[in-house]
């Protein structure tokens, strides 16, 4: 299994809310081991931008805390497949939890009011 997963970070664990991180981790997987984490810098955070950019970098899997729906449809759309409501870990952890099956996912805590604001629980 090869993979290129998308982990968006903040002061090195998983930042809660996708479109206000630091920087991603982009993580190589072959043969279900970690092969490579590379830190990546997004561009300036507008609706629709992170996704298309993560894209660009061949992801297959975006794992994040919280997420809008139109994030997730931009990736579904580019066959991305995306996991969200996980836990605040590093992202070598994150991914090896993935790995083996042990990734705890909760509830995707980005629920947009009709301000298009975040209210994280």
């Amino acid at each position: 299994m090869n993979k290129n997963i998308a982990i968006p970070m903040e002061n090195g664990k998983l930042c809660a809310h996708f479109g206000h991180c630091e920087y991603f981790a982009i993580v190589n997987v072959e043969s279900n081991e970690i092969k490579d984490i590379q830190e990546m810098t997004p561009p300036e955070h507008q609706p629709g931008v992170y996704p298309r950019w993560v894209a660009g970098l061949n992801a297959t899997d975006v794992i994040a805390g919280g997420m809008g729906q139109k994030a997730i449809n931009l990736f579904l759309a580019e066959e991305i497949n995306v996991y969200t409501g996980a836990p605040v870990k590093s992202a070598n952890e994150i991914v090896e939890d993935f790995l083996a099956d042990k990734l705890t996912l909760g509830a995707n805590y980005c629920n947009h009011d009709d301000k298009k604001k975040c209210n994280h629980s």
